[in-house]
């Protein structure tokens, strides 16, 4: 028979520890701002400013640019790339058809 007396202090003490444990971390995200966690995730008290909407919209338009770029940085990669991977042959062949008068 397993005696649940002899651990009785010891189960009782880690589930206070525990317990203590989460009021402490609570009470740090509440003395600092962070908005409180719900069960699942989600955020209990979720704070709406001016401040931070305003830093939403800033963060999209700095996404939106960064965006941009990355798309045209892909559109010079892939001339670069493909002026690599091509054959010097062709590519010779191309120059000289640019260089040509048209008929």
């Amino acid at each position: 028979m397993f005696p649940f007396a002899d651990f009785a202090p010891v189960v009782f003490a880690v589930g206070s520890l525990a317990i203590v444990g989460w009021v402490f971390t609570t009470w740090l995200r509440v003395k600092n701002g962070y908005p409180l966690d719900g069960a699942w995730g989600q955020a209990v008290y979720p704070q709406k400013n001016e401040e931070m909407v305003e830093r939403v919209k800033l963060l999209s338009q700095e996404n939106a640019q960064l965006r941009a770029e990355i798309g045209s940085m892909k559109d010079r990669l892939a001339v670069v790339e493909r002026i690599v991977t091509d054959e010097s042959h062709q590519l010779n062949r191309e120059i000289e058809r640019l260089r040509s008068p048209a008929n």
